[in-house]
């Protein structure tokens, strides 16, 4: 059996030849201490040399993910040597692997893909698949679309650099103002959608409209010297219980969005059905 100093110290010895104990009791008693708390229970049941024969069946091997106190995030993974004549499993191979380079990568790489690049929030693709799991999971809220009012006269006058400071300003007051199970997304452009759990009635929604709407008033953007960014709202509810998907919910709050554009100034318009 090979192992780290590191490891040796929960265990109490200096070398793992002065070890009397069972595999399954060692090696319980080293994860119980290295392994973060969430991930105790999931290492404990993982390791159970009981069950092992069942799960190793047809495959070449099993693993876990975990976090370690240590080194981060590990994997923990059962190779089987050999079995007797009626295939039941005599021999096994354990061991753990740091993966936590690896895992920063995979994380990286999935961040990147979820989030547009010049704002920080999620990204078109990304922000629709949260909302779709929301709908499929029928929890009742509201959607928001959010426009800036003649934000191509912002870009023909001060130019496409300062539109992108414009629209980052946007975003992150969006971000301020809404919570951290609240989805942001942008659409594209200078349109941004948002889905906020929980809100199902208009004196939430109002309460929500004016918590934003000043938020959004104290944006100042120097490159636009000040220029007021101004923005108008759609919102629709979904109550859980319809069959909605995502397409749908845009198009109302897209329509209601389409009555806010008529009145000048911050706006905001609650879809009603026909």
């Amino acid at each position: 059996m090979k192992t780290e100093p590191e490891i040796l110290k929960y265990l109490g010895v200096d070398n793992i030849n002065d070890v009397e104990d069972r595999f399954s009791d060692h090696i319980y008693k080293i994860h119980k201490e290295f392994c973060q708390q969430d991930y105790v229970d999931q290492e404990i049941a993982f390791m159970d040399l009981e069950t092992l024969d069942e799960r190793l069946q047809n495959k070449k091997s099993i693993d876990s993910v975990f976090y370690g106190k240590i080194s981060g995030w590990c994997r923990g993974r059962y190779i089987p040597v050999d079995y007797d004549e009626d295939g039941h499993l005599l021999h096994v191979l354990f061991c753990v692997e740091c993966i936590d380079e690896q895992k920063r990568r995979e994380d990286k790489l999935l961040y990147l893909a979820q989030t547009d690049t010049m704002t920080g929030v999620s990204n078109r693709r990304s922000g629709e698949k949260m909302i779709e799991r929301v709908l499929n999971n029928k929890i009742s809220g509201m959607m928001c679309l959010v426009d800036c009012d003649k934000f191509k006269l912002i870009n023909d006058t001060y130019g496409h650099m300062a539109g992108d400071e414009v629209i980052i300003a946007i975003a992150h007051t969006l971000q301020k103002s809404c919570r951290d199970k609240d989805v942001v997304m942008r659409l594209g452009g200078d349109e941004f959608a948002l889905y906020i759990p929980g809100v199902t009635n208009r004196k939430c929604a109002n309460s929500f409209f004016k918590r934003l709407f000043e938020n959004l008033k104290q944006i100042h953007v120097e490159s636009i010297d000040n220029h007021p960014v101004v923005l108008s709202l759609g919102a629709c509810f979904f109550d859980g219980k319809e069959e909605l998907s995502f397409d749908e919910l845009y198009c109302r709050a897209d329509s209601a969005m389409y009555e806010s554009k008529k009145i000048d100034g911050y706006s905001a318009t609650i879809f009603r059905k026909k």
